[in-house]
């Protein structure tokens, strides 16, 4: 696969993002080939049957979340026919990649965490069966990201880069993914702001915050069923799209779990 050329659907939705730019980066993509469609209208496309036609997802969406100016976000999970299709196209060896806000998804659906690798969550809430606090985020960081393995993801990347762009404090399934990157920033509450005051609140801060020190991990791999999963952090704008390494991944990323 990465002499050839993959076809993916671009999945987006449920949180803005700079359009233009993303397209673009999508556009200067060697090798690959995309169409973009986006939520609600996506989940139609979680099937065996219509994904056949696509080597791969690329999810940079948000479902399940309704934000509103005025109080805290609704959850909605999704229906049991479109869960039923997409563990089904997991089990079929589809492959997935999920960037940066993807792993905020489906906060209702707790097999989407497993899937994915994580979570990002807006509020407090169980996951794994604990209690977990809400998670934090901090954009336009300049940080170094260092690669851990020699892998398909990371062939030709440099050991260590830099790029700007939002950093997530967030839940990491260290048990089942294979870690690739890791962040220099220091994960702790002090260098994050929370993501419930965001939304309770309708302000940046994180005054009387109380949440543990979490992974600097900021892309790993896993299976889930049959199929190839990546997830990557990095992805917040324009300017982290401009960053050659961050492009060189998401390429290397989309010929691996295509190839699967």
């Amino acid at each position: 696969m990465p002499n050839e050329t993959a076809n993916i659907l671009l999945v987006t939705g449920g949180h803005p993002f700079e359009r233009e730019p993303l397209f673009k980066l999508f556009d200067d993509l060697e090798g690959v080939d995309w169409t973009h469609v986006g939520q609600p209208a996506a989940q139609a496309l979680f099937s065996v049957e219509h994904a056949s036609r696509f080597d791969a997802f690329v999810c940079y969406d948000m479902p399940g979340i309704r934000l509103y100016p005025d109080r805290e976000p609704d959850y909605e999970e999704p229906d049991a026919v479109y869960k039923q299709r997409f563990l089904e196209l997991l089990e079929s060896g589809h492959g997935f990649v999920f960037l940066h806000h993807a792993i905020t998804s489906w906060p209702a659906w707790e097999e989407f965490a497993e899937i994915v690798g994580g979570r990002w969550q807006y509020l407090p809430g169980e996951l794994r069966g604990e209690l977990r606090q809400d998670s934090g985020f901090r954009q336009n960081v300049t940080h170094t990201v260092s690669v851990l393995k020699d892998h398909p993801v990371t062939r030709g990347v440099s050991e260590s880069f830099q790029i700007t762009d939002e950093l997530y404090l967030y839940e990491v399934f260290d048990d089942s993914i294979e870690p690739l990157l890791a962040s220099d920033y220091e994960y702790t509450q002090e260098n994050f702001y929370s993501a419930a005051i965001a939304v309770r609140e309708q302000r940046i801060g994180n005054e009387g915050w109380e949440r543990p020190p979490g992974s600097n991990l900021v892309g790993w791999t896993k299976t889930y069923g049959k199929s190839r999963i990546v997830y990557l952090q990095c992805g917040h704008d324009s300017v982290a799209f401009a960053c050659p390494e961050f492009q060189l991944l998401l390429k290397n990323a989309i010929h691996w779990v295509a190839a699967h």
